[in-house]
Formats: structure tokens, sequence, C-alpha cells
């Protein structure tokens, strides 16, 4: 297992456990970094804490003490805990740098790095990229926000290997030296607004993905989208595009095939993911792959053998007529607009979730094929305005996931689509997407 060579820092503070905590914990330690971990809610005598101390870790719980910044010269700190943490703050204050485990994966891995981030679809192109790395027969690993702690598989991570790295705008804000060898920005959207506070904050976290990159770095970047278009002057690295909408120098699609370039890569009928977010995946996909030297048949086998990612426009099942999807991981409204963009049927939407301020007046538009919405979560009232306003008379305010199967099953007819795409986080009444998508299949599959 690889550690940090000429590693500039002394004492490090490991701010919040969890699985990226704990995987940057042990390779400071392993590294020879004096570590300081501190826990709001760790069990002292939990097995995780107690292997820790044994590597000499210093751990504080039950509170954020100022003074476990004593001596401290980096900070990283777990993803999700806000920059309003007043360790957080005070380290700011003292000019400490914080940082997130990402910005040690980047120190570690050794080989080539491609990583991933938007508003909408990383994980499904990450998983993509992956894929059609693996399918040539090529040294790959992924990691990131897809699941796998970025710190902990770089250390396995040879000079060979490609890595590939998913990156929400909570990982990026805390890089510093973080350097994409292939950078793929995919979408800008609002979203993340009770984490960055404006849409500023949070697109120039995003920006974050491409700072260190250089001329001989490569950005695929969403040529259709004017908020990516705006930052590209201050990129370094070779812009190749990939568009819906033109034919360009990188990745783009006709009404019969996806090109690279000039070149026909496959056609498009051939292709098994559905709906048009999934082909601008594809797009981003095939541009990361093709400048990273992939062939076209590894790309061709993957595009007509994988059928998405769970919760991500996940066909779950047929009941008498009706389809059901899971897209639970639709956490906001252009998330939700895609998949209501990726039917022709009459669909039963089920949304509703965390309330992070903001209005629905964006889905408006993409509420015409709807029929009825069954709604939930602290977003109810506010996403039965806009269904109100789109001309939508059948309208269902439910308390639980069982709740809004069944009632959408009541009011479905045969050749409907009944779709969990929530333009919502989980958090009010989840505790992750994965379990609301998880409760929602589980309704379906209870249904009589």
């Amino acid at each position: 297992m690889k550690t940090l060579k000429n590693f500039s820092y002394q004492h490090v503070l490991v701010l919040g456990l969890a699985k990226s905590g704990t995987a940057a914990a042990e390779l400071l330690l392993d590294s020879g970094v004096k570590v300081t971990i501190n826990d709001l809610k760790a069990d002292p005598e939990s097995e995780a804490v107690k292997s820790l101390e044994k590597k000499g870790a210093t751990i504080i719980t039950g509170a954020h003490p100022l003074s476990a910044l004593d001596g401290v010269d980096l900070m990283v700190k777990n993803p999700g805990i806000p920059y309003e943490n007043p360790l957080v703050e005070e380290a700011v204050q003292q000019k400490i740098p914080v940082v997130t485990e990402v910005e040690l994966a980047g120190k570690l891995h050794d080989g080539s790095l491609i990583g991933v981030t938007g508003s909408n679809g990383k994980t499904t192109t990450t998983t993509l990229i992956h894929k059609m790395i693996e399918a040539d027969q090529k040294p790959v690993a992924v990691a990131g926000n897809i699941g796998e702690v970025s710190c902990e598989v770089a250390r396995s991570t040879t000079s060979d290997e490609t890595m590939v790295v998913e990156l929400s705008s909570f990982q990026l804000l805390g890089t510093e030296t973080f350097r994409p060898n292939v950078a793929v920005w995919l979408n800008l959207y609002e979203a993340h607004l009770d984490y960055h506070h404006t849409l500023e904050n949070y697109h120039d976290a995003k920006a974050k993905l491409i700072a260190n990159q250089t001329e001989e770095d490569v950005l695929v970047y969403n040529a259709d989208d004017d908020k990516i278009i705006r930052y590209l002057q201050d990129a370094k690295a070779k812009l190749v595009p990939f568009s819906l909408k033109q034919q360009g120098e990188g990745a783009w699609a006709d009404e019969e095939f996806i090109y690279f370039q000039e070149d026909p890569i496959m056609k498009r009928a051939d292709i098994r993911l559905v709906g048009p977010q999934n082909l601008q995946n594809i797009l981003a996909a095939v541009a990361a792959v093709k400048v990273s030297g992939i062939s076209d048949q590894a790309i061709e086998e993957v595009l007509t053998t994988f059928r998405g990612v769970d919760h991500r426009l996940q066909f779950i099942t047929e009941k008498q007529g009706r389809y059901f999807y899971n897209d639970s991981k639709a956490t906001n409204i252009l998330a939700t607009s895609y998949a209501l963009r990726s039917f022709q049927k009459p669909v039963i939407l089920l949304a509703g979730g965390l309330d992070r301020g903001n209005t629905f007046e964006a889905l408006e538009p993409y509420l015409e094929g709807v029929k009825a919405m069954v709604l939930f979560g602290e977003t109810a009232d506010l996403l039965a305005e806009s269904a109100e306003r789109a001309g939508i008379a059948n309208i269902r305010k439910v308390d639980t996931m069982k709740e809004a199967v069944d009632a959408a099953f009541e009011i479905s007819s045969e050749k409907d689509v009944i779709l969990l795409s929530p333009a919502c986080a989980s958090w009010d009444q989840y505790k992750t997407f994965e379990e609301r998508g998880n409760m929602f299949i589980e309704a379906v599959h209870k249904l009589k």
C-alpha cells in the first residue's frame, strides 16, 4: 500500500470520520504524519476509533473544541461538514489549509487521472468511462463520490493505471493542487445552495476541477451549457467539446449515429440507455475515453449492454400495464426535467423532499406530459403550486412512499409511466437517495 511521500505537513486534524475521514486518517498515520481526529458523534469505544488510537491518532469526540487545532498545519474535512462549523471557521481564520481527502488522492496517484463533475449525470458518466476503459482491457480504478474513497483507492493504483474519480462540489471545494489529466464537466445548474449559499459559490466550487490543469491536460466540456462556457476563458487545457446540438471537434450525435470528431462510433438505435440526459452522459464519456486512446469496439461493447445505474432512471417492473421507474437520484429540477423528457407515455410523477430554498417554476415547462402528481416531503406545497400553474388537475399529497405508490397506482391507467423523480434531496425523510429509491422499489413490489 502506497503512502504519501515528501508530504509538507507535520500535524493534520481530520474533521469527521465516516468512510472518507477514516481512510484519510489511516493514510496519514501510515505516512508518518501526526494525526488528531475530531468527530462529534463517534463512539469512543467503537472498534474503528480504538483501531485509529492504536495507530497513534489522538481522538476527540462529543464536541468541537478549538483546542483541537493546537499545532495543526492542515485540516482534512469530511466533504459534508459545512464551512460554518466552528473548527473550520477557526482554521480559515488561522490560515490553516482546509482540504478534503480528494486532495490527498491527487498527491498519491501517479498514473493518469480522469475527474468527472457536473450537477447531474456524474455517476452514470463515471461508470461509463470506467467500463469503457475496462472493456479495452486497460488497467483502471474508480473512486470518489461514486462510493469508493479516493485516497483509499489511490493507495493501490499503479503508474500505468487510469483512475476515474467522480467529484462533487463539496469535494472540489476542498482542493488546492488536485489536477486531473482529463477533466469532464457535464453541466452546471442550481444545486446545494444550502451548503454553498450562493449560485456563484457553487459554480466556483465546480470550476476548481480545472484550476490546476495545464496545456498538457484535456478539458471535456458541455458545449451546450452557457454557464460552463464562461469559465473556459480561464482554462489552460486542450478543449474537447461534446454537444447534443452541434457537430464539433469532440463528441456529438445526429439522428442515426454518435460520433467523435468526423468518425461515427456506433448507431444510436443500438444504445441501451434511454433519455436525452443519458445521451449527454454518453457523449461526455466517449470524448473522455477517445482522448485516452480507447477503441471504438470497447465503447460499442459497453453502450450495447449497459442498462444504467441504480436509482437513475432505473426501470423496476411492469404491473397491470403500468411501467415503474426509479429516478431517486434526481435531486434537483434539471435531473427531473431530463427524466420527464425521456417518456412519450402519460406520466404520473412522484416528487418532493428537502426544502433548499428554491422554487419550481423552472420545472413547469416539462410537466406537459404529466397527467397527475403525487407529492411528499417539505416541498410538497411548493410543487403543488407549480403543478396547478402547469394545468395539472390531479394532485395528491401524501406522507410516506408507500402512500405515494398506492396513490399513483390508484389514479393510473394502462400504459402509464409511474415515475419517482423527486427534484429534491432526500434528507427531510431519508438518510440517502438510495434509501428513498429502495423504499419506492419495495412499495412497488408490494402492490396488489
